[in-house]
């Protein structure tokens, strides 16, 4: 049931016969402490057995995209910092080959603008995230060390 789920949703996967690879069978093991099948693993997740709404939630998260960096409300870093108050996303750790790392942001950055609609707060970043696609263009707008910068790239 979980490839035809798999299918319908268009989702590429890997299958591996357990009873036939007993490399695979020892990796199950190891990540689940048990040799229940089947177990779908999904961007580090685990599922074990057919569970629908576990596999929808977390594929529903992987195909949102995400910018791949810890983001705060920008004003309340810069009024700590005794910068005066500036509106925006406060870009904190960027991870590895994210989105983030791709456009260029670096820790301290401040994002004021994603495909011209202004950003005021962390909050700004995820809505206008949440309205993009994978495959979509993403431009931004940020500051670093009191510069405007622009930056494009494909999500």
């Amino acid at each position: 049931m979980v490839k035809e789920f798999l299918s319908q949703k268009g989702v590429t996967y890997k299958e591996y016969d357990v009873s036939l690879d007993q490399n695979a069978a020892r990796q199950l093991v190891n990540r689940t402490g048990q040799m229940g099948v089947p177990v779908t693993v999904i961007d580090g997740q685990t599922i074990i057995g057919y569970d629908r709404v576990q596999l929808e939630r977390v594929l529903s998260r992987e195909q949102r995209p995400s910018l791949g960096a810890a983001v705060a409300d920008a004003s309340k870093i810069t009024a700590k910092l005794g910068m005066g108050i500036t509106l925006g996303a406060y870009v904190g750790k960027v991870k590895p080959r994210s989105l983030a790392e791709r456009l260029g942001l670096a820790a301290g950055d401040i994002i004021t603008e994603v495909n011209m609609k202004r950003i005021a707060n962390a909050d700004d970043i995820e809505n206008a995230l949440s309205r993009l696609s994978r495959g979509s263009r993403i431009s931004l707008v940020f500051i670093r060390e009191n510069k405007g910068l622009t930056t494009e790239g494909v999500l």
